[in-house]
């Protein structure tokens, strides 16, 4: 199966040692490159590289991506999307290159500035929250109304969807569903939580569902600050997550009008921002 690899372990039990095949997350670097410029004086540059699960879905994280960190703002930037033809094969099945229009222009430094704030350690909390105000909007559509029951069904929803976590227990979950389309859900799974999220939202992307503010994101992983932050650039007012919250993402949410819900159990869970949009009957 695509997204998972098999290899021979040693079992030790508590009466025997055996040989069996364990099947495990398929791990592996994708480098997402961008062309621009006009036609006279296309460019290219490596921008990033991620270590993910490739389970077909390498352009969707590409392009959720590139939405989230700013440097597109809608699928009709995109020129092209394709891997690279120019490497060996291993490395062809590992590079995307995004090819933007001749009009959209690429800020560089912008790109190095937030890179920068959602990957350093020593980020002050403060000058990183106000790096993404500039980007994002603040969610202010409080007419949202959600029961508690309802929250506590998606956990089943999501689990029952992992296919690949119930494989190899090694993989995270997204999943976004929608409160006015019922039939509306996207799920997405990846060794990395960051990924599984621009997974989901480079499909929303593509089937132009952005901005997603009438959604509940899922999230297989506690609730860190790029959580939030990926969750605010696709205008999701409610994210859930099955673990615990940071501080940062707590005020990051405060900020940016999100509902965060950490802890998500069958049986209940925690509020830590914006809980007017959880009915408690």
């Amino acid at each position: 199966m695509y997204g998972i690899k098999s290899f021979e372990i040693k079992k030790f039990g508590t009466k025997s040692v055996e040989k069996i095949p364990d099947l495990v997350a398929w791990e592996e670097p994708l480098e997402i490159r961008i062309g621009f410029g006009n036609e006279q004086n296309r460019q290219q540059k490596s921008i990033a590289v991620t270590m993910r699960t490739p389970t077909g879905h390498d352009f969707e994280l590409a392009l959720g991506f590139l939405y989230t960190e700013g440097i597109i703002v809608s699928f009709d930037d995109i020129l092209s999307i394709r891997y690279c033809v120019d490497a060996g094969r291993q490395a062809q099945e590992n590079i995307v290159r995004v090819e933007l229009k001749p009009n959209i222009e690429a800020d560089l430094s912008k790109i190095e500035r937030n890179f920068y704030a959602t990957s350093s350690c020593g980020v002050c909390g403060k000058a990183s929250i106000e790096s993404i105000q500039q980007q994002c909007k603040i969610l202010i559509n409080d007419s949202i109304r959600v029961s508690a029951t309802s929250i506590q069904s998606l956990i089943n929803v999501l689990k029952e969807k992992q296919v690949f976590f119930k494989h190899t227990g090694g993989l995270h979950g997204a999943l976004v569903v929608s409160l006015s389309d019922v039939g509306l859900s996207i799920l997405r799974e990846d060794i990395g939580r960051h990924n599984a999220l621009d997974k989901v939202i480079g499909a929303g992307l593509q089937a132009n569902l952005l901005p997603l503010n009438d959604g509940i994101l899922v999230m297989s992983s506690r609730a860190s600050f790029e959580i939030i932050q990926k969750a605010a650039a696709a205008q999701i007012p409610i994210v859930a997550c099955i673990g615990a919250p940071s501080s940062l993402a707590i005020e990051t949410a405060q900020n940016f009008g999100i509902t965060l819900i950490g802890f998500l159990r069958n049986d209940g869970f925690n509020v830590y921002s914006h809980h007017n949009r959880i009915k408690e009957k």
